[in-house]
């Protein structure tokens, strides 16, 4: 008999079989999630370079808000279809190369403002990052729950999404520190640098884990989780155990999750562009107290994310339904933001803005694993890749839209601080529609159910 911890090799339809996963290992899954939540620290310091500059590049090259904004928008300029296109190949190609080679490119884009700072190397760098991030948040989870089966995802969703946070939180205060200590080029080159070590070392550890569907994938056999959690034949109506993506696309809970992600990442967005400059420019704040709120509102992000989504676990196996647990959960976060978000403007005390600032731009974040969690539910173990990628690329559309809308609302009014308060309320509206969608839509048990999935404890 094969030991519990080794997951069944798949069988080919001429009767052969492939080689067995790799059996399952504590300490190995714990690795890679390291290795991943340090992918994902990588991540949003790429990411949130250029706000962090923002001062001093506008400074330099003399650019107009709205030019800016544009800037800060090219980064999404191709991050939604990367993302689709990059989550359709998940089940063809090993995670380790794709999380591999992401990294390199965001080296390479690093490059081109090291030779020529202008607008145009600029956008040209923005566009390749955002191509490569775009599929990053949803390949390193989809290879993260690899290494887990479902009804242990919550902490490992949550220390990956933390690394968003964390991120964050080493950032500000570092980036910062090489830009006015040796001028905004130099926060380029050292992230150029880091993301081809990150590179180097996920190609020697990041092997696919035992929960690994692509192999029975490519094998002709589709699986999913059965009750007990080990992966087992799927439950669905085409022979590979895939079901049509048209099906899962109109589930509530995959519509849900859509848009929970889409008014968490309106804030986020707005958040990596304008939030730094806002700090500086309208609260007055120096370079350094700026990056220390930015770091102290991603410390209150990063400790939520570590406690909600496994809140949500706990809850999940006491018996509280889905729908109520992550599901809910994501609603209200993205509510709860929308309401700071709503307020903080109005607010007189810097004190009492930046606790608000750190409800509406923190709590945001919350929904990000748990809409990962719910999409996972109603999604084939063989298709799970897929889908998030589809759910991450029209979830974070708003990249490509707040960041460019805030910096012309800014130069249309008659005083920046004007403009902003405009842009903070638009969040706002968008924020609460999209909550609200989410709480009505999101059943993940009755959605598998209904799409004949086995029900994944």
């Amino acid at each position: 008999m094969a030991p519990r911890s080794a997951a069944p090799a798949s069988r080919h339809r001429d009767g052969t079989r492939d080689p067995s996963p790799p059996a399952a290992d504590r300490r190995r899954a714990w690795l890679v999630t390291a290795l991943i939540v340090a992918f994902m620290v990588v991540n949003y310091a790429d990411k949130s370079v250029l706000g962090l500059a923002a001062v001093p590049i506008m400074g330099e090259l003399h650019l107009s808000n709205s030019t800016y904004g544009l800037l800060a928008s090219s980064f999404y300029f191709l991050f939604s279809l990367s993302g689709l296109v990059v989550g359709f190949f998940s089940g063809r190609v090993s995670t380790r190369v794709l999380l591999c080679g992401m990294t390199l490119v965001w080296a390479v884009a690093q490059v081109p403002v090291l030779v020529v700072a202008s607008v145009p190397t600029l956008l040209a760098g923005r566009i390749l990052l955002g191509a490569a991030e775009g599929p990053a948040a949803s390949m390193s989870m989809h290879a993260l729950y690899k290494w887990f089966p479902p009804a242990r995802r919550g902490l490992p969703s949550a220390l990956q999404i933390g690394g968003a946070a964390l991120g964050t939180l080493i950032a500000a205060p570092v980036v910062t520190w090489l830009i006015t200590g040796f001028g905004w080029r130099s926060a380029y080159a050292a992230l150029a640098v880091t993301s081809a070590v990150w590179a180097a070392l996920w190609w020697r550890v990041g092997h696919d884990g035992p929960h690994d569907v692509t192999r029975a994938g490519r094998g002709g056999t589709g699986t999913t989780a059965t009750p007990d959690g080990r992966d087992g034949a799927a439950t669905a109506t085409a022979p590979d155990g895939r079901l049509p993506y048209r099906r899962l696309l109109s589930t509530g809970t995959v519509l849900g999750s859509i848009a929970a992600a889409f008014g968490a990442q309106w804030a986020l967005s707005l958040s990596h562009a304008w939030l730094p400059a806002y700090l500086r420019t309208q609260l007055g704040l120096s370079a350094g107290a700026a990056a220390s709120a930015i770091s102290a509102l991603s410390a209150v992000s990063l400790v939520l994310l570590l406690t909600v989504p496994s809140l949500m676990d706990v809850l999940r196996r006491r018996g509280v339904s889905s729908r109520w647990s992550s599901g809910a959960g994501q609603a209200a976060a993205v509510c709860l933001a929308g309401g700071a978000m709503a307020a903080f403007p109005f607010v007189d005390g810097t004190g009492a803005r930046l606790a608000l600032m750190t409800v509406a731009f923190g709590g945001a974040s919350v929904a990000i694993p748990l809409h990962y969690m719910t999409t996972a539910e109603v999604a084939p173990p063989a298709q799970r890749g897929a889908l998030f990628g589809i759910v991450a690329a029209t979830g974070t559309l708003p990249g490509l839209l707040a960041p460019f809308l805030t910096g012309r609302l800014i130069d249309a009014a008659d005083h920046p601080s004007r403009g902003y308060t405009t842009a903070f309320l638009l969040s706002s509206a968008v924020m609460l529609v999209t909550g609200c969608c989410a709480l009505l839509a999101i059943r993940p048990e009755r959605d598998a159910a209904r799409l004949g999935l086995a029900r994944q404890d």
